[in-house]
């Protein structure tokens, strides 16, 4: 059994964020109808690269979901509509601010209907304040909350991360959000609204950024390889590849140092504790790296790692999905697909011992599932208790 077996999600979502908190969802067993529009779908649908000409993107975030293809304009199928919301859990939507009110399937129209559903909303700004009714993408959210202006080599503009980092934490939270209210409705038998959106995912990743401006005021400097509390923490040049080490301790200073023959660093009042290393970073890394580059990464990787110093190896993606350890781990697992055919995909990164999550569909086909439509959720309100809700 699996911890959410029995939850019964309606995703009304495209892109990355709404679809990723119900892939979540679904990979630890809840049963997800994705309603895409008629002949068109999710833009996903779209993106590159293909695999026998299905989108490989759409297919890794939208596993385990089962499709239906609704004109929710339409009476007749609003009204089948309405028949899945009056026996699902969750809903998942990320239309613009107002769009699903006048469809009809705003919140308070729908927990009139359903007073036990969980009505997730996510959008680039939130559904409050002057930018309520503004779109949002992961681009422009990254620019907006800070993150950009923080990115890339210091002597340089601004850089856009190329992960979606945005969209991605705004859907984890949701997913997040979303468990929450499941565990209030097991006490209180009601339903709510959850909200996430990139803007506040941009803000809440900003830790450091944000102690230091609440605590002076200023604005957060590009850093480049530096980091804001942590001295020596980056990445290091070797006579042969890069590698990272991370200080975090003033043990490790101490056993670099030793590694490097370069203990009279130690007496320099500049490099004599973390504080000054944060301040004196760009003073320092030149003298580390003097030494470094007289031996191989796998020379210093060995020394570092017998000594317990942290440090490591750098990847391109391809290398670190074919790691043993992400075998191991099992995020890397198979999958057959009707059209693409047998493929891997990115496994469960949150593991329970006894419950636990698990790819067990591909990504459906447009519509897929459109003949089931009668037979999808039978009329009742089976709960698997083991999820924690009811």
């Amino acid at each position: 059994m699996q911890a959410l077996e029995g939850l019964k999600v309606l995703e009304l979502a495209s892109f990355i964020a709404g679809p990723y908190c119900a892939m979540t969802l679904a990979d630890q067993g809840a049963d997800v109808i994705k309603v895409e529009r008629p002949g068109v779908g999710d833009e996903n649908r779209t993106e590159p690269p293909f695999v026998n000409g299905e989108s490989a993107p759409f297919m890794l975030w939208n596993r385990n979901k089962k499709s239906v293809t609704m004109d929710l304009k339409d009476p007749e199928q609003k009204a089948r509509f309405l028949e899945l919301v009056d026996e699902a859990d969750v809903l998942i939507e990320n239309y613009r601010t107002g769009a699903m009110d006048r469809l009809g399937f705003g919140y308070d129209e729908l927990s009139k209907r359903n007073p036990r559903l969980i009505y997730a909303s996510i959008s680039g700004y939130g559904r409050s304040g002057e930018f309520a009714t503004k779109g949002g993408f992961d681009l422009v959210l990254q620019g907006f909350t800070g993150l950009m202006a923080l990115t890339g080599p210091e002597d340089t503009g601004p850089h856009r991360m190329p992960i979606p980092v945005c969209d991605i934490t705004a859907g984890m939270q949701l997913a997040i959000g979303v468990l929450t209210a499941l565990e209030s409705r097991r006490k209180t038998g009601k339903g709510q609204w959850v909200e996430a959106s990139l803007f506040e995912a941009g803000l809440s990743l900003q830790l450091y950024e944000s102690a230091g401006v609440f605590a002076t005021g200023e604005a957060p400097e590009r850093l480049g390889q530096r980091h804001r509390g942590v001295a020596p923490y980056q990445i290091f040049a070797t006579s042969t590849d890069h590698i990272t080490i991370g200080v975090a301790q003033q043990n490790f200073w101490l056993k670099l140092l030793r590694l490097l023959g370069r203990e009279d660093l130690n007496d320099d009042p500049r490099f004599a504790n973390n504080a000054e290393r944060v301040a004196n970073t760009r003073e320092l890394v030149p003298y580390l790296e003097a030494e470094l580059v007289k031996e191989s990464a796998e020379h210093w990787l060995a020394a570092l790692e017998a000594e317990g110093v942290p440090c490591g190896v750098i990847q391109t993606t391809d290398r670190a999905l074919a790691h043993p350890l992400a075998k191991e781990r099992q995020m890397v697992v198979p999958v057959s697909h009707p059209v693409a055919g047998e493929h891997q995909t990115l496994g469960v990164p949150i593991k329970l011992s006894a419950t636990p999550g698990s790819v067990r569909h591909p990504a459906p086909l447009l519509g897929q599932h459109n003949g089931e439509m009668d037979t999808l959720w039978r009329k009742t309100r089976a709960f698997a208790d083991a999820g924690g809700a009811e």
